[in-house]
């Protein structure tokens, strides 16, 4: 059967990856075309275009970027077309995917969702499209069954999260060998930071994680370089002895680090499940956080905090993120109750996320749908 699938970001390059491996277990035949990264390529399928080139953050560059993004959706539709599959898989990226499911759906395309558009969290409108534009839905966080469900009445598929399998079905270095290899020091415990994948949000988020080095001379800051930039660009970042940099090795990181300062989104979730305190780091340019502070109903923007309906890590967002605020924050976490709470927190964070097998569990659903 042919495949293709659309994912736009590095979270969706990793999640894409593992479909396409579980794909080709469920289907030896499977001909896979996909939007995405490397990830996904090595998976073994064949890459139309990258992330990369998509990856335009925030309200303001989408509207200074909208020539390349309609030249994209035009490439797109001309390539699925050409390429003729017996079902399109789209994973998040819903500005782009969401246009690309209308005009699927009226060619009379198979149209499948994994991993759902974070609907819940602003614009909940489009679930009308969702419903007339999407055959099937595949969920990976709990509390979305129910809203789509018994909010929404549109039935959809709760498979577990990916990141389960992502990280465990690895082998990851002890402490020792690691610091070795990346010119870190074993006997110092490491606080992690993740600012993002992109230039504009990493720069903002660096700039501030960083400042808080002076006030812990006893640990060692560990920088964690997305995929998608170049180690050129943190170089400026990298003045200070006790700050060192890894590129491309963060779920190897995660594991032998004490605490971690993390900017929102899937790190977020990928650093609990590592068991890692982490206090959550959020800064964007005014007129978008005004804008989308007026459009997003959410109590939180982490999802370890929305899985579990409370607050169970600290979230610093826009004129809270400042060094004060993230250094009395830091000290919390990295001794005493809150430590405890937090790492005790994780235990049911992940068995509210369901079992093994997410992949798999699409992957065999996705094939029953392509050979319809």
């Amino acid at each position: 059967m042919k495949y293709y699938i659309i994912a736009g970001e590095a979270s969706g390059d990793l999640h894409g990856s593992n479909l396409i491996k579980a794909l080709k277990l469920e289907d030896s035949q499977a001909n896979i075309r996909c939007w995405g990264g490397d990830l996904m390529e090595r998976a073994g399928g064949t890459l139309v275009k990258h992330y990369k080139e998509m990856a335009f953050m925030g309200f303001l560059e989408v509207l200074r970027n909208l020539n390349a993004i309609f030249k994209n959706i035009t490439y797109c539709k001309d390539d699925i077309e050409d390429f003729n599959p017996d079902v399109i898989v789209f994973i998040d990226y819903s500005g782009f995917n969401l246009r690309i499911a209308k005009w699927a759906k009226e060619k009379g395309f198979i149209t499948n969702y994994y991993i759902s558009p974070q609907i819940w969290a602003s614009r909940e409108g489009r679930i009308e499209k969702i419903k007339r534009d999407i055959d099937a839905m595949y969920v990976i966080l709990p509390f979305e069954k129910a809203f789509y469900e018994k909010k929404h009445g549109f039935p959809v598929h709760f498979i577990g999260h990916p990141l389960i399998d992502a990280i465990s079905d690895r082998d990851y270095l002890a402490k020792n060998e690691f610091c070795k290899i990346h010119d870190l020091d074993a006997n110092r415990p490491i606080i992690a930071l993740l600012p993002g994948s992109r230039k504009q949000e990493v720069q903002k988020m660096l700039t501030v994680m960083l400042s808080v080095i002076p006030s812990f001379p006893e640990y060692q800051f560990v920088i964690a370089g997305a995929p998608s930039l170049e180690k050129e660009f943190y170089v400026p970042f990298l003045k200070d002895p006790n700050v060192g940099f890894i590129s491309n090795k963060t779920y190897d990181l995660l594991s032998i680090s004490y605490a971690a300062l993390v900017t929102s989104g899937t790190a977020t979730l990928e650093t609990a499940l590592f068991k890692v305190p982490q206090i959550v780091c959020y800064k964007a340019h005014w007129l978008s956080y005004q804008i989308a502070k007026r459009i997003i109903t959410l109590d939180y923007i982490s999802l370890v905090n929305l899985i579990m309906g409370k607050e169970v890590i600290r979230e610093l967002i826009q004129n809270d993120l400042n060094t004060n605020n993230l250094k009395q924050e830091l000290s919390k976490i990295l001794n005493g109750p809150s430590r405890s709470k937090i790492l005790d927190s994780y235990t049911t964070l992940r068995e509210k996320l369901g079992g093994e097998g997410a992949s798999e569990k699409a992957a065999s659903l996705i094939a029953s749908q392509a050979k319809k």
